[in-house]
């Protein structure tokens, strides 16, 4: 029989071409989730636990990410957190019976943090962003000295890299970054440190070139803003030009009509400051930020060194959980036991609970600042992980791939849905003609998303945000600095430079083409008749089929028919020509077919073996 080409995408369902959708995937996918309690081990990949608990890749990534974890298939997940994943689905995990320190028939269900009658309110993480000079860490300052001073607004507890404010009986996480480097980088490993952005605007400066690209961070960040307008006291101040400004970049300030809070504050004198802390605490309120402290702690290590006397220290914002003296922990490569806790104050602790910052000491190595922090169950899970890690490390070269092919790939893959860009050009106006023709070039199907604008050469920052959204980075008649050069090598930034803008335009076009989901098109191999049926094994019965057309090959799936209705589609588990195991059944041959997870074959049945070729819409 002549093949033929349909729109068959592994179940029934009509014919013709169509496009291969993340949501049908999806739809299929859901069907296959388990009814009755699943297996797991102590740590498996991301993709492995997709397989078992019956969802895609994509999803379970969706899934970890409300979790606070940021993670690709490849990374291992630990016991708590892969049954987290699975209860939020409504399926129930057991320990295999031989893992250490498990009890058999134990079976785990864990409900989302938004569902899970323990959540609490944890206090918010804010992070100050803003143009040099604009007055950030005079900010700061001035919310260290007002919640000294004022009783009111109650203690400051001090640590490295972060402080609480008590602001009328609720604690403010600030994360004290020096430049939006460190920012960018905690989100680019993974970490969604920050809850609220506070940009600094100084009304006698308005928006700079690092006011645009704070902007750009907090957006890319997915966090609110509250905007202070700093030096407000100041001869040649002039907030509504700095409101003005903003609404040219599309954010509106309430007093304009919009959402975001604006307060008009001068740091150094520490004028309206309390107005400043209210509204961030009142923001607080809105976003309802919880978390449960009763399951195993997940952090990021903002800072860490090594102390000649205590070895590797670590200091963590701890976003889920608690972390307790005692606990086996792993960040990245390194794990080791909670030896010691130190609070703000110097003081020990035992535990640390959500939105905390503490020292951490007993980790074998350094971890990198940026990288997650995850308590598990045991020295052997942390062994596990950290090897698994270590493996994936040497069969791969470490990047983050913000490459223009990994972006072509995660969305042919459903792992993305647009092209994220970084324009940088020699004059403006090239910019606005680069903006203007990836709008058009946008469609219903393809978006390409400019997440950065400016002129001047590609520096470090442009590199840390490609790497925190993955995008890639088009430059037109500019350069790259060496430094970040580096660290585009270093992260797998793509970096490309143009000449000619047409080329810019094509590569833009045609990278947008690409990233269209590709067509399925079913090629149908052959048909074969069931005529006997007879035992296998415990997940399919054989069947004897003669060939009626084509072939049946061991790789193709299959689709069982009855009456012309298809009833069943699946893998072929088997494939016998009379005893021998074989590749392939051609026209006329006789043999036997198991189908994998099939058991109801009927004499009569027709089998109809197909595969899906996905064809590229370029």
């Amino acid at each position: 029989m002549a093949r033929r080409r349909s729109g068959f995408a592994g179940r029934p369902r009509g014919r013709g071409r169509r496009r291969a959708r993340p949501g049908a995937a999806a739809a299929v996918e859901e069907q296959q989730i388990p009814t009755e309690p699943i297996e797991i081990p102590a740590v498996l990949t991301v993709g492995e636990l997709a397989e078992k608990i019956g969802t895609g890749p994509v999803e379970t990534i969706k899934l970890l990410m409300r979790r606070g974890l940021m993670m690709t298939v490849n990374d291992p997940v630990d016991f708590a957190n892969a049954a987290a994943v699975a209860g939020s689905i409504g399926v129930k995990v057991l320990r295999p019976q031989d893992e250490e320190e498990s009890s058999a028939g134990e079976d785990v269900g864990v409900t989302e943090i938004e569902d899970d009658p323990d959540a609490v309110l944890r206090p918010p993480v804010i992070t100050v962003l803003g143009h040099v000079d604009h007055g950030k860490t005079t900010l700061l300052d001035s919310i260290r000295g007002s919640a000294v001073v004022d009783e009111e607004a109650g203690g400051i507890t001090q640590s490295i890299g972060a402080y609480q404010v008590d602001k009328e009986g609720q604690k403010l996480t600030f994360i004290d970054t020096p430049g939006h480097e460190a920012f960018t980088m905690m989100r680019a490993r993974g970490a969604q440190v920050t809850d609220i952005a506070i940009l600094v605007v100084a009304a006698d400066d308005g928006i700079m070139p690092q006011t645009d690209e704070a902007i750009d961070h907090a957006q890319a960040a997915g966090v609110p803003m509250v905007v202070a307008i700093n030096k407000s006291d100041l001869p040649g101040a002039d907030p509504e030009r700095v409101k003005r400004e903003l609404s040219e970049r599309n954010i509106l300030v309430e007093s304009w009509g919009g959402d975001v809070v604006s307060v008009e504050v001068s740091a150094l004198k520490g004028e309206g400051i309390d107005e400043l802390l209210e509204n961030i605490a009142l923001l607080a309120e809105v976003e309802d930020l919880k978390a449960n402290p009763n399951t195993p702690g997940i952090g990021v290590c903002l800072e860490a060194h090594v102390d000649p006397s205590r070895g590797s220290l670590a200091t963590i914002l701890v976003r889920s959980g608690t972390i307790s003296l005692g606990d086996q922990i792993v960040a990245g490569t390194s794990r080791g036991r909670v030896r010691g806790l130190v609070d703000g104050y110097g003081n020990s602790v035992k535990t640390a609970g959500p939105s905390d910052a503490v020292e951490v000491m007993g980790l074998g190595t350094v971890p990198e600042p940026g990288i997650r922090l995850d308590v598990v169950a045991n020295e052997k899970v942390a062994r596990q992980m950290v090897e698994a890690r270590e493996r994936e490390a040497r069969g791969s070269d470490g990047r983050s791939l913000a490459t223009l092919s990994e972006v072509m790939r995660r969305l042919n893959a459903g792992e993305a849905e647009e092209l994220p860009v970084i324009i940088k050009t020699g004059t403006q106006g090239s910019v606005d003609a680069v903006r203007r023709s990836a709008e058009r070039i946008s469609d219903d199907e393809v978006q390409v998303n400019i997440i950065h604008t400016a002129t001047g050469p590609v520096n470090e920052s442009d590199v840390m945000l490609a790497s925190a959204s993955g995008a890639i980075i088009m430059a037109f008649e500019t350069g790259t600095q060496a430094g970040a050069e580096k660290q585009a090598g270093i992260h797998g930034v793509d970096i490309r430079q143009y000449n000619i803008i047409y080329n810019l335009i094509d590569d833009l076009g045609a990278a947008a083409r690409g990233l269209l989901a590709p067509i399925e098109n079913e090629i149908v191999l052959g048909h074969a008749v069931v005529q006997a049926i007879f035992p296998a094994g415990r997940r399919y019965r054989g069947a004897g089929v003669r060939i009626l057309d084509g072939e049946i090959s061991r790789q193709a799936s299959i689709r069982v028919q009855r009456d012309g209705e298809p009833v069943y589609t699946g893998q072929i588990a088997s494939l016998r020509h009379f005893k021998d195991d074989v590749r392939e059944l051609s026209n006329g041959m006789e043999g036997g077919v198991g189908v994998d997870g099939f058991i109801d074959f009927r004499e009569g049945d027709v089998l109809e073996a197909f595969e899906i070729q996905l064809e590229s819409r370029v």
